[in-house]
């Protein structure tokens, strides 16, 4: 059996951090009507774990104990029913961020990380929004309103070379256009993908969600710019699961 690989470095331990924050993103947005049903009240305390390869899995805990990597929260399952949804995400968020956090210092602790080398590795984590910040929207406050205001005003583009961002209702949008305009603002007011967290990747295709307006990576969404010239109204996949709540 192959041993299993362990982040030793600051650089490993982030990119462990990042795939790990990336699968609970998935998870509590893109992916959340599936999270949604494998939280079954009626099944024993589960967790939610995010993998370094981006995934996620709802499962029983470690049964070892004590547990050879730090657990997420516990029970998640049980207050399902018992609140807003949207609360019991946001509070599966909080809870998933702390778990982040303990996972990448338990790296640093059991490989020795200096003081210097905690504080490159926590400067790093803290350049990316937490999972709750993006499950609640609460990163994105000001940009929905930048991005409002600015969609309103931008001109149709025929051709567009590099970096599209797109929104469904209108023709696409040179994304260096809208980074000469963002650099003027702050950089917490940068773009961000609903899914994934991140602003990489500006040269590729972006959508925006004509409902609670976020920003997406075509291929987190899974939708292309072609399949979007045809969409009037975009809905995100959060927004099209979203269900009333009693």
């Amino acid at each position: 059996m192959a041993e299993r690989f362990y982040p030793r470095t600051v650089e490993e331990v982030f990119d462990d951090f990042k795939g790990r924050r990336a699968g609970l993103i998935k998870a509590l947005t893109t992916d959340v009507e599936e999270f949604y049903q494998q939280c079954d009240p009626e099944s024993e305390n589960l967790c939610l774990y995010g993998h370094p390869h981006g995934e996620w899995e709802v499962i029983l805990p470690a049964e070892e104990v004590p547990p050879e990597l730090p657990e997420p929260a516990l029970g998640i399952n049980f207050a399902r029913d018992g609140m807003q949804e949207k609360d019991w995400l946001s509070l599966i968020a909080v809870h998933s961020d702390t778990w982040l956090l303990a996972i990448a210092f338990y790296f640093g602790a059991r490989f020795g990380f200096d003081k210097a080398k905690r504080k490159v590795l926590f400067d790093m984590i803290n350049e990316l929004p937490t999972v709750y910040e993006i499950v609640s929207g609460a990163s994105k406050k000001q940009q929905k309103e930048k991005s409002s205001v600015s969609n309103s005003s931008s001109k149709s583009k025929s051709n567009s070379k590099s970096g599209v961002i797109s929104k469904a209702q209108t023709k696409h949008v040179e994304v260096e256009e809208e980074l000469e305009d963002e650099e003027e603002e702050e950089d917490e007011e940068q773009v961000l993908c609903g899914a994934c967290g991140d602003n990489h990747g500006m040269e590729e295709f972006w959508i925006c969600c004509d409902v609670c307006e976020k920003w997406f990576h075509g291929k987190c969404v899974k939708i292309t710019s072609a399949k979007a010239q045809h969409i009037k109204h975009y809905k995100c996949p959060s927004c099209t699961n979203k269900r009333p709540r009693p």
